[in-house]
């Protein structure tokens, strides 16, 4: 599952370099210190909604901008990772079906705790 302020922080961070501006242009312009915006940018903190705010006036970029680029590369993550999943199990793991085990009976299945048959 991806984490929104990783999704924020490179989206933030793309804009930036599109541009060609460094990180201490953008934290002047957005008053901001250049440790703290690093750091927003490598989804290590999330910013408030009013530091994203200047942060987008710095790089002269509508906030509803970011919010759109964020909202498809979330909804990008979420169907890589529903096309990854077995049998539409929404639990991270895969479903697993163990294969049947045969002796001298016949035929038989084991069952695993928590696994589907």
């Amino acid at each position: 599952m991806a984490v929104l302020r990783h999704v924020v922080g490179e989206t933030l961070r793309g804009v930036r370099l599109r541009q060609r501006r460094t990180l201490r242009e953008v934290s002047a312009a957005a008053r901001v210190s250049l440790g703290y915006l690093s750091e927003i940018e490598r989804g290590h903190k999330e910013p408030s909604s009013e530091l994203l705010a200047a942060i987008c006036e710095a790089l002269d970029v509508p906030l509803s901008d970011i919010f759109m680029a964020v909202s498809d590369t979330l909804r990008r993550q979420e169907r890589m990772a529903d096309r990854t999943m077995v049998l539409g199990s929404r639990t991270g793991s895969p479903v697993l079906t163990p294969a049947p085990q045969r002796d001298a009976d016949g035929p038989q299945v084991r069952a695993f705790p928590n696994v589907a048959a």
